[in-house]
């Protein structure tokens, strides 16, 4: 028998909340204690779903790293997935996703987590995993295993950082704010030259020193019992041996002696952006609060002097971006502004400036500083809105804070912040204090930096090539062939746990209404926590815009939340934050939407704002042509991405020129600069009806209260005759063809390889989904499995389907290293055809316990429900249509899934599209035998000239 060795065990009655503005208070109840082998454990329990979340915080970052040995933890984020002693190689995914699970891991500066959301009937699996991978790795990291995620890690940097605009920003900040040595001078990613010369020794003592039960807190929060959860927890992780004592991480501030200000030349960049870095301090110092709120104050929203500055009056940039930047060890108050092409940085310097002195003469007021108040406190609560959120937190605050118990600290010292605190940091920390200044330019554009800025040169990745004869001397060097022999349990850990009855899907009680103009109201109850999530959804969208002034549908969604007839964009932006209440409008393919979040004492109120925003636009023509430039900015800038590029000229091939849905709500270059005020106002006057619309809403709200504020929508919406264009047909694929757009330079490709495909109304389209998720639809499909796992050519690879009320696609997608363009879409095209020849039994079973297990999960949050509210109101489908969808995947058999991907995988007819260096890679591809690639410009259109 194994007995339960517990230190200490502390029962906290709870964490007790009492909302400023409801008054509404709710307890987040909690158990702590300590194992004898140092692991700190968190228990929530949380009877709400039949959800079980567990989530271990190492606290080992990149800050524990030194020069020439980088990129350790967060090379250790990925091998921890792969296998350990007990678990066999992939199967870490593979056993989660298999009973319903998700899952994932991070590392940051400062920590490494992992975690993983369960049905409860799972939970002692998803413990017994965590401690083979905590306490029984070392024995499976081999010098292959150490090569192969070294691979991944490689194309990760490729896709995060050299491949995409501004992606060095923090590679230069790091050498500029903080220097050699300083825990934050690198990356997290770290140098991959320092990855390819470590050694397998090197990674075991890395381990070893960091990743013991002494250096982690385990949290389990959700629905389970406690008693037997306890007894696991012993069982697993009790005889884990402890690594040496780890002394905590002291603050280490930095003091800039000088001014530093550089320029770096972007290769993928279209606009420059400036970023200014005053040094500060670490996270929940009382410092960090008022600097947290100074910077809500000075750069966010329409009063914030930056904003006025520098959106408003000088028009030089879009938006601001500004905040304090918090670690655990030192932190930085940052402004960011990413300009209009060809803008003058110095001229953002000076406008930064100038916003300054206007902030030192006008101030705020404590208005202001409530209203900021309100907002910090709405996010607060959505961010623990859901079980795994939670877990989250107390586990983080836990780690970085000492005690779960920070929760309730962490909000109350943002609410303490007082004017004098924020006049305080400002005068200590920014005004007329030395700060780091970044310029970012488009390459071969200098002269658009900053005044008396360096040249800043970001190395590349310096990473050798070597023969096989040198690659199997490396590999034989003693110190890569270090083994660990297996290590010893008290028990037998071969064993896998069996899971318990697998818990029932949860009906939920919804309430419906009809009013008299045609609005169908859908509502659930939540009273969890102290909010409420709503949408309001019309139909329409872009199908309504004329495809000649595409874009009207985005203008005019964007052009509602600027006004009313009755309050400025000022006015309508601060009666919003006085509530601590978001509004947002948006346009889709089909709809117009408005999406509102609320504390629940405050929903009439936020509502009644609503209302005007929807019924008395303002127009404002200022406010049109800055949100038409910024549009055509947006536009511009996506095209510096290869990712989006390919995902947007992918769907203009599936769909043909004459289909709306081939354009992107945001509209052309050439589009916007057309549309007009009058186009807004004749968009807004001939397609908004009541009786084309649907709200749906869930959180701390009784249906008679929402449906007395919605009543009043009777009277002030009367239906109008609208008439909803069908978008023409999917364009015709006769066969395969090969289109390749030029991303010059680029270290990586963009893959879409796919063909049209079904509507989600049709009978088959759930069916296809269920049919694809063993190629594709998973990390351990098969496609990510080979390109990921077997190859290390790609950070991910996927596949799906896609579909509205109209027919979508087929899309199968990766982004890979360059040098293997070629190959990967080999592969993925190889395996298309493959798939069509059938699974096995033990994948269709695989892919039947994933989905079936995973529907515990995945209404749980009151953000989760309303959209489950709102899938049921687009499509007319029945309060219950997961047990439909669930009865076809219990019915599905070997040959049906045979027959569907024979019928929907079309390999004869895919269009294949790569972004990437045609340079490199152009020739390459003649080898796929589609002959010349057809090479596209970055709005799908041919190129004549290569």
């Amino acid at each position: 028998m194994v007995q339960r060795f517990v230190t200490f065990s502390i029962l906290f009655t709870g964490l007790l909340f009492v909302n400023t503005f409801s008054q509404k208070s709710f307890k987040l109840d909690y158990e702590k204690y300590t194992l004898k082998n140092g692991l700190q454990v968190i228990l929530h329990e949380d009877k709400s779903d039949p959800i079980a979340a567990v989530s271990i915080i190492f606290h080992v970052g990149s800050n524990r790293e030194f020069p020439g040995k980088t990129g350790f933890a967060h090379l250790f984020e990925h091998i921890l997935f792969q296998e350990s002693q007990h678990v066999p190689q992939d199967q870490f995914f593979k056993l989660i996703q298999g009973n319903g699970g998700t899952l994932n891991g991070g590392t940051w500066t400062d920590g490494t987590i992992y975690f993983e959301s369960v049905p409860n009937s799972a939970l002692e699996l998803a413990l017994w995993l965590e401690s083979d991978r905590m306490g029984f790795l070392l024995p499976t990291v081999s010098y292959e295993a150490f090569q192969n995620q070294q691979n991944v890690v490689q194309n990760e940097k490729r896709q995060r950082y050299d491949n995409a605009p501004y992606g060095q920003t923090s590679y230069v900040i790091g050498k500029l704010l903080y220097p050699e040595g300083h825990p934050y001078n690198w990356t997290t990613i770290g140098e991959l030259e320092d990855l390819q010369n470590a050694t397998l020794k090197d990674v075991h003592d890395f381990y070893s020193k960091w990743y013991g039960p002494n250096n982690a807190t385990l949290v389990v929060a959700g629905d389970f019992d406690k008693k037997q959860t306890k007894e696991w927890i012993e069982k697993y992780f009790g005889d884990i041996k402890p690594s040496a004592q780890v002394e905590p991480l002291k603050p280490i501030p930095v003091t800039l002696t000088e001014w530093k200000r550089a320029v770096y030349e972007d290769n993928f960049a279209q606009s420059p952006e400036l970023t200014m870095l005053f040094p500060t301090v670490e996270q929940f110092s009382e410092d960090s609060y008022a600097l947290d709120v100074l910077a809500n104050l000075i750069g966010r929203g329409k009063k914030a002097p930056l904003y006025k500055v520098i959106v408003e009056d000088k028009k030089l940039a879009p938006s601001v971006n500004t905040f304090q930047n918090s670690s655990e060890i030192a932190g930085d108050f940052r402004i960011s502004v990413r300009a209009f092409p060809n803008k003058n940085l110095a001229d953002v310097e000076n406008a930064i400036k100038e916003a300054f002195t206007m902030f030192e003469t006008e101030g705020f007021t404590e208005k202001d500083l409530a209203r900021t108040k309100a907002r910090i406190e709405t996010n607060f609560y959505n961010g623990i809105a859901g079980v795994m959120d939670k877990a989250q937190q107390l586990g983080i605050y836990n780690t970085f804070a000492g005690s779960p118990d920070f929760l309730t600290q962490d909000l109350n010292y943002s609410l303490k912040v007082s004017s004098e605190d924020v006049w305080r940091v400002y005068n200590k920390y920014i005004k007329n204090q030395k700060y780091v200044l970044v310029s970012f330019v488009p390459k071969g554009k200098l002269e658009l930096a900053a005044e008396n800025s360096t040249l800043f040169e970001v190395p590349g990745d310096n990473l050798k090539q070597y023969s096989e004869e040198e690659q199997s001397a490396i590999k034989n060097k003693p110190e890569n062939l270090v083994k660990v022999d297996k290590i010893e349990s008290k028990f037998d850990r071969s064993k896998q746990p069996q899971n318990g009855p697998d818990p029932l899907l949860k009906t939920q009680k919804i309430w419906e209404e009809k009013l008299s103009n045609g609005i169908r109201v859908l509502g659930i109850e939540h009273s969890e926590l102290p909010l409420v999530d709503f949408q309001i959804s019309v139909e329409g969208g872009l199908l309504l815009d004329d495809i000649n002034k595409v874009g009207s549908a985005n203008l005019t969604a964007k052009m509602l939340m600027q006004g009313t007839k009755n309050k400025t964009p000022l006015e309508l932006e601060q009666a919003i934050e006085d509530l601590g209440s978001s509004i947002s409008v948006a346009a889709t393919d089909d709809a117009l939407v408005i999406r509102g979040n609320c504390l629940s004492g405050k929903f009439a109120e936020t509502f009644s704002l609503v209302e005007e925003i929807l019924f008395e636009p303002r127009w404002d023509e200022k406010e049109f042509d800055r949100l038409k430039n910024e549009t055509i900015e947006a536009i511009k800038r996506s095209k510096t991405s290869a990712n989006n590029t390919a995902s947007l000229v992918f769907a203009r091939l599936i769909y043909g020129d004459e289909n709306i849905l081939a354009r992107s709500t945001l509209g052309t270059e050439q589009s916007v600069p057309l549309i007009t005020l009058n186009d807004l106002k004749n968009y807004y006057a001939k397609s908004l009806s009541p009786n084309l619309t649907t709200i749906t809403i869930a959180g701390n709200l009784a249906e008679e209260e929402a449906r007395n504020v919605f009543q009043s929508l009777e009277k002030k919406w009367k239906k109008l005759d609208v008439e909803i264009p069908q978008p023409k047909q999917n364009a015709s694929i006769e066969s395969s063809k090969l289109y390749f757009i030029d991303f010059p330079g680029a270290r990586q490709s963009e893959i879409r390889i796919g063909h049209p495909s079904l509507a989600y109304i049709h009978p088959d389209f759930f069916k296809t989904t269920v049919m694809n998720y063993a190629l594709g639809g998973s990390f351990n499909g098969r496609v990510n499995l080979i390109l990921r796992e077997e190859k290390g050519y790609t950070y991910g690879a996927r596949t799906s389907f896609t579909g509205s009320e109209f027919p979508g696609y087929f899309v199968a997608s990766a982004g890979v290293q360059s040098n293997a363009t070629l190959e990967s879409v080999q592969i993925f095209r190889d395996e298309i055809i493959k798939y069509r020849q059938g699974i096995t039994r033990e994948d269709l079973q695989f892919t039947k316990d994933a989905l079936l297990k995973s529907n515990a999960l995945k209404f749980e949050t009151i953000n989760a429900l309303r959209g489950m509210l709102s899938l049921i109101s687009k499509y007319n489908l029945p309060y219950d249509y997961v047990k439909d969808q669930e009865k076809q995947i219990l019915e599905m058999t070997l040959e049906e899934h045979k027959s569907l991907a024979e019928k929907y995988l079309q390999p004869e007819k895919l269009v294949y599209l790569i972004a990437g260096d045609a340079k490199t890679q152009f020739e390459e591809l003649k080898k796929l035998g589609l002959g010349e690639p057809i090479l596209l410009d970055k709005e799908g259109n041919k190129v004549t000239n290569k």
